[in-house]
């Protein structure tokens, strides 16, 4: 469907480009139907006329500075963990079985990267995997409508398409998590530095999409390509002894 695609649009950095193309965005939301009419004119006619830079600056302030905001989806559960990369190493290979093959800079957890998958698959495989991510896409609904922001409707969307509510345990989790301000770089600093969010005894218990991905994931094959690099790594390592000679 390409109702995500044109979402995934509209979450991505803004650019001159993107502005000329809403008004082909519009009209895909409305072929398709949805999204419920006029849902998302705020957040489309504000890209399509805002000054660029202050656009830019904007989408950069909110969702790259501010993890209680981050678009990458893993970010809200693992932090930096050791977790957080081996789900990314599966949700690659779905892409990848799936027909896409990233060749940009985002990470694959990356919410626009995630829609754009998304509108590759049929309706109700692709609300399942949103569904996997509703809690955290609820959370980041309710954070971007409490800074009023026409991002939130994108995010309302979603959390309609995953039929998932802010009421959740698992959004309620991450919504106890401080809501950072981008303006205080100290606070961030100290942010980005915490733990991962957890929610009760079992870690991976709140994201049914991470723990659906790992379940796939081939750890005889991972290990496999850790030792090679091992092996390859101690090759290029100079003995000290044959230095010596």
């Amino acid at each position: 469907m390409r109702t995500f695609k044109a979402i995934s649009l509209l979450l991505s950095y803004p650019s001159e480009d993107l502005q000329q193309a809403m008004p082909a965005i519009r009209e895909v939301l409305a072929d398709e139907g949805l999204v419920a009419g006029g849902a998302l004119d705020a957040l489309t006619g504000r890209l399509e006329q805002a000054d660029i830079y202050a656009a830019q600056e904007e989408y950069v302030l909110l969702f790259d500075r501010s993890r209680s905001l981050s678009l990458n989806l893993f970010e809200h559960l693992h932090g930096e963990s050791r977790d957080r990369g081996s789900a990314m190493v599966d949700l690659l290979e779905m892409y990848r079985e799936g027909g896409l093959d990233l060749d940009g800079t985002e990470l694959p957890d990356h919410l626009p990267v995630l829609l754009e998958y998304l509108s590759t698959r049929p309706l109700d495989e692709a609300c399942g995997i949103l569904a996997d991510a509703g809690h955290i896409i609820a959370a980041l609904h309710e954070r971007l409508t409490r800074r009023d922001s026409d991002y939130a409707a994108a995010l309302g969307v979603l959390a309609a398409l995953a039929e998932t509510t802010v009421e959740t345990a698992e959004a309620q989790a991450i919504l106890t998590q401080p809501d950072d301000n981008p303006e205080d770089l100290e606070a961030l600093d100290a942010a980005w530095e915490e733990t991962a969010v957890t929610f009760g005894p079992d870690p991976n218990g709140g994201c049914s999409l991470k723990r659906d991905l790992l379940g796939k994931i081939d750890l005889a094959r991972l290990e496999s390509i850790r030792a090679h690099e091992a092996k390859s790594a101690a090759a290029k390592t100079p003995n000290p002894a044959s230095a010596a000679r």
